[in-house]
């Protein structure tokens, strides 16, 4: 992509609300209902990306971690999987039930944060964390919450640095945050992010949809 092209992509994501506030503020937007067609193109992408990760993980049943407005637990019910969903703030939790009444599909949404999941309750033969490790205060923490709940396997998403702050910073926003955007607490290159998985999980394939990183990985 050119930096042209880069620097319309940053907007058009901060224009349709792509970002999410840190652990205290919860989720603020809805990219996936996004009429802005350079994030509908992004999104698309990232969407391909997860449905082929599912579908090679071949799991009955899902827990996504981080679900805000049920987006991707609602694609998983739609394909046939029995999914739960969790998130730390009760008003997107609330959101999420009424779009899964929607769309017609079945899915048991907890208003839960990550920190207070329990393997005995809350474990699933797929989780599903995207877009939620880089708000996490302590992603080590955080991550070994998703080993002891992944029966085997995790699909895990964060923003791909530094391209994403680049993105930012092509179109002049963030200088002072050298392109950080807010509520990002955690940044991880594509080989950084696959180093940190390592520690808890083998990563059987790890994919870039423009611009995140995005992996399935089995619990050692």
């Amino acid at each position: 992509m050119s930096e042209a092209g880069e620097g319309a992509a940053s907007q058009a994501l901060r224009d349709a609300g792509h970002v999410n506030a840190d652990e205290a503020g919860g989720n603020v937007c809805d990219k996936y209902a996004s009429s802005n067609p350079i994030v509908r193109r992004l999104v698309a992408g990232f969407l391909r990306q997860f449905e082929v990760l599912v579908e090679l993980a071949g799991a009955a049943e899902a827990h996504e971690v981080g679900c805000g407005e049920g987006e991707l637990s609602i694609r998983m019910a739609r394909e046939g999987l029995r999914v739960r969903g969790t998130d730390a703030f009760p008003e997107v939790v609330a959101e999420a039930r009424v779009r899964a009444a929607r769309a017609g599909v079945e899915v048991a949404f907890e208003a839960k944060p990550v920190q207070l999941l329990d393997p005995a309750a809350d474990a699933a033969e797929l989780v599903v964390c995207c877009e939620v490790l880089e708000h996490i205060a302590d992603p080590g923490a955080a991550l070994e919450v998703l080993a002891s709940l992944s029966h085997p396997w995790l699909i895990a998403s964060v923003p791909r640095e530094p391209l994403w702050r680049a993105l930012n910073l092509a179109r002049g926003s963030y200088v002072r945050e050298r392109g950080n955007t807010p509520g990002h607490l955690n940044h991880w290159s594509k080989g950084g992010f696959a180093r940190f998985l390592e520690r808890r999980f083998e990563i059987e394939v790890l994919r870039s949809p423009t611009p995140w990183t995005m992996a399935l990985c089995r619990v050692r």
